[in-house]
């Protein structure tokens, strides 16, 4: 079983590292499914703070990749979001090396569109490299691109966290305005994204000093021979030095590309296939597709849980005149004799009764009455007759005595010798009057 943060999160083992935090896989135990947790590493208040605007992010987009919900626990905090399995575009690169120009177009487009949705909400992402640019595993169908890790992003107007003479970003993918510290502004993102767009095309890191160089010196240069030409007019408008000379928009470049892309040359046979991997590997020991096995299996194994029936009160029984009444439960005492006002049998001269027929029944009994001084008709006979065998089943009517009352004063044992000791005192008293 993995550390659980906040009873929520159960991590289940590392998929990767970001720049302030490293990256679980974790399972969800309250919408029961695996998320990706980005755990923080550092707790000094610099990283804390870049760890709060990258949390607080939220936008909406199926190609971007944002924050969902975060937890603290203690001096932890971490926040999820989705599981994206593919791998990135590093890992793409890495199994096939240079990509097809409609496969790159359709990557390229679907960056612009995620990254549209990210200016508009007013943030400049400042860290666009193949690495943060994930894939959902699609296999061979269609590829899915989602834009993540905003842990260095910020919203146009925010205050700075670094000083404003230190470059932000990754070597390689950092705009000519960005080395010249320069405010962070979208073009230095629409920079970025012409270089992974050139990386996908020719299967290796482009250099971007030179690039910049190239460009400053001859204008727009003529397209590679491995890059289409209507494409190559696409990634110029993005890789311009000057930040004014490039698409103005995300937006207004998806236009050119969508442009560009109704001039390629069709896809021919022989191009390879790209299957998009998941590159997550399997769970380990004691997780599986539903999560910890421990508790699958508990909740699989058992039943349904039903809702107790509670016990019907507890009603007397009916008493039917007649009839005697049920015996008492075990618990309760031993009825004492019924109080009678005739004498007993045994006080009277009246000769012995002669054998007759069988005794009335006992007068109904009323539970609700504590005590009765009510008498049978009939004095009560020992005797049995085979006609109606008495057996210990049938109980007389519950009669309660009344509680012996403790006399005033004091005990015996003490009023005795008082008497005594008085008795005592009176009789010296009465010798001394006669010395008189």
């Amino acid at each position: 079983m993995g550390e659980i943060f906040a009873g929520r999160y159960e991590l289940v083992d590392p998929i990767g590292r970001g720049g302030v935090g490293a990256v679980w896989r974790a399972w969800d135990h309250r919408r029961r499914r695996y998320v990706a947790a980005k755990v923080l590493l550092q707790s000094d208040a610099h990283s804390l703070l870049r760890f709060v605007r990258e949390q607080a992010l939220r936008i909406d987009h199926p190609h971007v990749l944002a924050p969902a919900s975060w937890a603290a626990d203690d001096d932890k905090v971490l926040f999820t979001m989705d599981l994206v399995g593919g791998g990135s575009l590093a890992h793409l690169i890495g199994d096939y090396g240079p990509l097809p120009p409609h496969y790159v177009a359709e990557l390229l487009d679907q960056l612009l569109a995620g990254l549209s949705a990210v200016h508009a909400e007013g943030v400049v992402h400042r860290d666009i490299k193949p690495a943060n640019i994930l894939l959902e595993a699609t296999g061979t169908r269609r590829p899915h691109l989602r834009l993540s890790d905003f842990g260095i992003s910020m919203r146009k107007g925010d205050p700075r966290l670094t000083q404003t003479d230190l470059v932000v970003g990754t070597p390689g993918y950092i705009a000519p305005e960005q080395s010249a510290y320069d405010e962070p502004d979208f073009p230095a993102d629409l920079f970025a994204t012409g270089l992974v767009a050139l990386y996908l095309l020719e299967g290796a890191k482009p250099d971007a000093q030179a690039l910049t160089e190239l460009f400053r010196a001859h204008g727009t240069p003529p397209a590679p021979r491995t890059i289409p030409a209507p494409l190559w007019q696409v990634l110029a408008g993005l890789l311009q030095p000057d930040p004014h000379a490039r698409f103005r928009s995300a937006t207004g470049a998806r236009k050119a590309l969508a442009e560009a892309v109704q001039l390629l040359l069709p896809p021919g046979p022989d191009d390879e296939i790209i299957e998009v991997f998941d590159q997550l590997g399997p769970l380990p020991d004691g997780f599986g597709d539903h999560g910890p096995k421990a508790a699958a299996a508990a909740e699989t194994s058992a039943p349904p849980a039903t809702p107790a029936t509670p016990a019907p009160p507890a009603t007397p029984s009916p008493i039917t005149p007649g009839i005697p009444s049920a015996p008492p439960p075990a618990a309760s005492p031993p009825a004492p004799a019924p109080l009678t006002a005739a004498p007993p049998a045994h006080a009277t001269s009246a000769p012995a009764p002669t054998p007759g027929p069988a005794p009335a029944p006992f007068p109904e009994h009323t539970p609700t009455r504590p005590y009765t001084l009510q008498a049978p008709p009939a004095p009560h006979i020992p005797a049995q007759t085979p006609a109606t065998p008495a057996t210990p089943a049938q109980n007389p009517p519950v009669h309660r005595t009344r509680p012996h009352r403790r006399r005033s004063g004091p005990p015996a044992k003490v009023a005795v010798p008082v008497l005594l000791l008085a008795a005592l005192c009176f009789a010296v008293g009465f010798w001394a009057l006669t010395q008189l």
